[in-house]
């Protein structure tokens, strides 16, 4: 019985921490860029069951000729594998089974699935279509992230809404110049960053603020994003505020990222996240359900205990 209750709370533990992470992917529903986490559960070692006194003379079959009778294995009809009338057989051990003994959770997996992608019209909104990252210069280091809210700041410094800067191809943060709008600036799929025209004056209306002029169907090229990708995904750790970090392996050798050319930077456009909320609250409902019976059997196994001690065991 004590195993049982062992077993049953373990399978409670499991419960709730699955449903920490259900809730933390339900509270993230509305992130930008937010990846859902899955609780794998993996099962205990099952241990192999078998009776007391049961001899080790008798496993198989024809495995010793000379030992055909219970006397010969130095059994009687007192020992506990001769009792009710039930004998066993010289020949084979019984073999009561496996016991389970729960589960636990093994891993906090990232689904990293696409998001649906929404359009905003705002000229630093970018969103990556397929897989990828982009680089963030944060004060703990280099971080990766999927949320591509950006925003251009007083010095003309392309930022998040921390305040860390994007980084180019060169590992160097992008710098639009401050006086030009916003409208001038141009992203293309592949993560340039162009601004219209052939050269740049100060605009009319206003002397401080700079227009480009010239032809307009030609770009100038001021710098490329970093889009990165990691061909092993668990050397990818979460941080927290949607950013990622480089995990060290047993050698202490630092995951390296690589360029990824296949991405798609998409303009004016954000990733949502990929949770979704109907499925997220069936999972819910379901661990509950999974809980209560964990706890039942808690309680049934308590019960069981407390009459076996009080009532069975009572000395009259």
């Amino acid at each position: 019985m004590w195993r049982g209750l062992y077993t049953a709370g373990a399978g409670m533990i499991t419960e709730t921490k699955r449903t920490d992470v259900i809730a933390n992917n339900l509270a993230n529903a509305a992130t930008t860029g937010y990846k859902r986490d899955k609780a794998i559960h993996r099962e205990f070692e099952a241990m192999l069951i078998r009776r007391f006194y049961d001899h080790e003379d008798g496993g198989m079959v024809g495995m010793n000729s000379d030992i055909n009778t219970n006397a010969s294995l130095n059994t009687s009809s007192l020992d506990v594998t001769q009792f009710k009338g039930f004998s066993a057989d010289p020949f084979y051990r019984p073999s009561i089974g496996l016991l389970g003994l729960g589960d636990y959770i093994d891993e906090v997996a990232v689904d990293w699935g696409q998001g649906p992608i929404e359009t905003t019209g705002n000229e630093f909104d970018l969103a990556i279509g397929g897989e990828g990252f982009f680089t963030i210069q944060s004060p703990d280091g280099i971080r990766y992230t999927r949320n591509g809210a950006f925003f251009r700041n007083a010095q003309g410094y392309i930022q998040d809404i921390r305040g860390y800067n994007l980084l180019d191809e060169a590992g160097q943060p992008i710098q639009i110049p401050r006086d030009m709008f916003n409208r001038e600036v141009i992203i293309s799929e592949d993560g340039g960053i162009y601004i219209r025209g052939e050269g740049t004056e100060p605009y009319a209306e206003d002397p401080n603020q700079i227009v480009t002029n010239g032809n307009a169907g030609n770009r100038q090229l001021l710098a490329r994003i970093q889009v990165v990708n990691f061909e092993d995904r668990m050397a990818l750790g979460k941080q927290g505020d949607n950013l990622y970090y480089a995990k060290t392996d047993a050698e202490g050798n630092l995951a390296q990222p690589v360029a990824n050319n296949e991405a798609v930077v998409l303009q004016g456009a954000l990733e949502k996240s990929n949770v979704q909320i109907v499925r997220e609250m069936v999972e819910l409902i379901h661990n509950h359900r999974m809980y209560e019976a964990g706890a039942k059997a808690v309680t049934t196994q308590d019960s069981m205990l407390d009459k076996s001690v009080n009532d069975v065991g009572a000395v009259s």
